[in-house]
């Protein structure tokens, strides 16, 4: 940490004793100069010591809340019994001292401590008029008691705006981790494709010209596509982003990736069974970055295989399978604790779902993902 960093942390720290300073300092000379008015003399001078007493521990009252409140008691409570008169600053410090304890002290502290108070506010006013009027020790304690439920509330307020804070944070946390698996899944997906495709254009460029340039148009389809979803999504950093969004893709869109993942070379049958029909933005989304990430891993791993999309609407869950028949040693290159797997279990997770992945037992690789659908009213 730099040292003008350093300097600015304690400074601010200290701004706040700094006002305790200030208020003890104007209150304590408020209370000395009606004490004077009131003719005290110099054969009473514990008066003014009392007096100044009842204030001045107001500076260290964030230090030692409950300490300060105790001297404020004492000081105020002695200034009466010795006959001295009322309270000389009709119990201001009081007042925030009380409203300091329940602040920062727990709440069985502040009870303690304003039974103590109101002990002492008792007997002080048993000394101070006979016969007692108790109308008048209840408005003190009700005060006192407004002191303390203010403390309370503002500790509260105090920390909600922290736990808000907290909550800040996190969900930027949260998104910046749904940003990059948004960024894995489409800078995966489409470099995979463009890969193999560049990879078949070079290997056939001499022996078959037709081949090798639809495997270039695929290339820079799919390059054009990944920078268009890149866009998309960077899109939603910028603040001074003034254009219409596009929505992100979902299940409709499941067609283009099935055409895409044909034109890489990977036989792909999709079969729809139930009532089809939209889901929510969020799982939409989750279903077909699931079914884009489970092609891309054919793609990469499977070798030669085919791949098949089950989609079932049903009345309360939709279900996505993507299965393939690649060789199972080679499906078996696809952990079930890779990336893109834990990824697509975090998405699912995340709307209420299960996603179940792993090698078939007749080889190839499964990918199974639920998702819970809300009745149609």
């Amino acid at each position: 940490m730099a040292p003008r960093d350093y300097l600015g942390i304690v400074l601010a720290n200290l701004k706040p004793i700094r006002l305790d300073l200030l208020l003890a300092v104007v209150l304590t000379g408020l209370t000395l100069a009606t004490l004077a008015s009131f003719g005290a003399g110099a054969q009473q001078w514990p008066a003014y010591v009392l007096a100044v007493l009842t204030a001045a521990p107001i500076a260290l009252r964030q230090l030692a809340p409950v300490t300060t409140m105790a001297i404020l008691v004492a000081a105020l409570g002695l200034y009466t019994l010795l006959g001295y008169g009322d309270f000389p600053n009709s119990g201001i410090g009081l007042l925030v001292g009380m409203f300091t304890v329940a602040m920062l002290r727990s709440r069985e502290v502040a009870a303690l401590v304003f039974a103590g108070t109101m002990v002492v506010v008792g007997l002080a006013c048993l000394r101070m008029s006979m016969p007692v009027v108790w109308s008048e020790v209840a408005q003190t304690g009700l005060v006192v008691l407004g002191a303390w439920t203010l403390g309370e509330g503002t500790k509260r307020w105090s920390a909600r705006s922290e736990r808000l804070a907290e909550e800040a944070v996190q969900a930027v946390a949260n998104e910046r981790v749904r940003i990059a698996r948004e960024l894995h899944d489409v800078v995966a997906h489409h470099m995979s494709v463009i890969s193999l495709q560049a990879g078949l254009a070079q290997y056939v460029l001499d022996s078959d010209l037709a081949t090798a340039r639809q495997a270039l148009a695929t290339v820079g389809d799919t390059s054009r596509e990944a920078l268009t979803e890149m866009r998309r999504l960077l899109d939603v950093l910028r603040v001074d982003q003034s254009d219409e969004y596009q929505p992100q893709p979902g299940l409709a869109a499941l067609d283009e990736l099935v055409a895409r993942a044909r034109g890489a070379g990977l036989p792909v049958e999709t079969v729809v069974t139930g009532r089809a029909r939209p889901l929510p933005p969020g799982p939409d989304l989750c279903a077909y970055r699931v079914a884009q990430e489970s092609l891309t891993n054919v793609l990469k791993h499977a070798g030669p295989a085919t791949a098949r999309i089950d989609l079932d609407y049903g009345e309360s869950t939709l279900t996505l399978k993507v299965t393939d028949t690649g060789a199972k040693p080679a499906a078996q290159q696809v952990s079930t604790t890779s990336h893109g797997i834990r990824g697509m279990k975090e998405r699912a997770e995340l709307y209420g779902g299960v996603l179940t992945a792993g090698p078939g037992r007749g080889g190839g690789f499964s990918v199974v993902l639920r998702l819970p659908m809300s009745e149609e009213r």
